[in-house]
């Protein structure tokens, strides 16, 4: 084989290894997210992400059920720092983060029971479970996050 040809071939060829490999990490890092979100959100938000029943409408203590986080949701409205700190904080810290004090909120923190890295598997699994549309949604909403 010409040394010409070699290069190009052993290029593709190491790309290619290179995206096996790191695909190989990005499924890891779903089932992970899968597992995690199974044992510490699916209880509320449901096993497929459908939240609970008329999640839209406050019980008589002022608390909305746990929204759905698949299409059907809000979950995809929101930018990373938001839904990551939902989750590490809680919904009342972060509402009061934001300015919005004494919010009744169902949501419970989990920064004693989840590290930074497993609430990012949670978040990555969710928004494998979207449609384009929702992803690209939800990455202008990040965007728009980092810049304000």
């Amino acid at each position: 084989m010409r040394p010409s040809i070699i290069l190009p071939l052993a290029g593709a060829a190491f790309a290619v290894t290179g995206w096996w490999v790191w695909s190989l990490g990005q499924n890891d890092d779903l089932e992970a997210g899968r597992v995690l979100y199974a044992e510490n959100c699916a209880s509320c938000h449901g096993a497929n992400l459908e939240g609970q029943p008329d999640w839209q409408i406050a019980g008589e203590d002022g608390i909305l059920p746990a929204p759905p986080h698949n299409e059907t949701g809000h979950t995809w409205h929101h930018g990373d720092v938001l839904l990551f700190d939902y989750i590490k904080l809680g919904g009342a810290k972060t509402l009061a983060q934001m300015g919005i004090q004494d919010a009744p909120s169902g949501m419970p923190g989990f920064e004693d029971s989840l590290s930074d890295s497993e609430i990012r598997q949670i978040i990555d699994f969710i928004k494998s479970t979207w449609s384009d549309r929702e992803r690209l949604v939800q990455e202008e909403a990040t965007k728009t996050e980092q810049i304000g």
